[in-house]
């Protein structure tokens, strides 16, 4: 029982000295960078949005006229 534990802690330990470790090769983005393509997502997310609604809007038109002619 006591070697089980004694594994799992030696296990444990151990990975996360390996996290450590990586965390310490990651390169983080610069501010400008971040800020710029945030701005880019949210502009995106912008059009596609108003995509939709104009075609929603208009497929709602079409259908509403099919059902009027019916």
């Amino acid at each position: 029982m006591n070697d089980n534990f004694q594994n799992t802690k030696n296990a444990i330990t151990t990975y996360f000295r390996g996290v450590r470790t990586e965390w310490g090769k990651i390169t983080w983005p610069e501010k400008h960078q971040v800020v710029v393509e945030t701005g880019f997502v949210i502009a995106i997310v912008f059009v596609f949005t108003v995509f939709i609604y104009i075609v929603d809007k208009i497929f709602d038109k079409l259908l509403s006229f099919i059902q009027y002619v019916h």
